[in-house]
């Protein structure tokens, strides 16, 4: 009797500090949950027409950070990253984004929780977001 076992994706992505992998010399990749990290985190910290061919993909995030720090400016961040990830990230479900404004340090504590599709442990990313000219 034959069994089949079904098999978890394995997500990959390349690893974009271009490191050079030590003995093959070719570009080292992300997988699994650091891809998708990796993956959401550049979905946040783009903006819309940064990409070529692509201009509608981003969060516009950056735009908002120049914004008076307030509650207002949290929840409009909020729904940015709620967004981008829904619509540009379908390896992930989002479960929970959470922003709290950090006037001391001039700018925005992130954090983000998704479930990786076809696994049931949650992923938690926590981002701090600033002004950067």
């Amino acid at each position: 009797m034959v069994q089949t076992v079904a098999r978890k994706p394995d997500y990959s992505d390349l690893d974009l500090d271009f490191i050079a992998h030590p003995t093959t010399k070719d570009v080292v990749r992300k997988t699994g949950e650091d891809a998708i990290k990796r993956s959401v985190r550049n979905l946040i910290l783009t903006n819309h027409y940064e990409r070529p061919f692509r201009s509608h993909l981003g969060s516009n995030v950056r735009k908002v950070l120049f914004d008076n720090i307030n509650p207002m400016t949290a929840t409009t961040l909020i729904n940015f990253i709620k967004e981008v990830i829904i619509n540009y990230e379908p390896r992930v479900s989002l479960t929970n984004v959470d922003v709290s404004v950090s006037i001391d340090n001039n700018g925005f504590d992130v954090i983000i929780s998704y479930i990786i599709l076809n696994r049931s442990q949650p992923v938690t990313i926590k981002l701090f977001l600033e002004r950067i000219r």
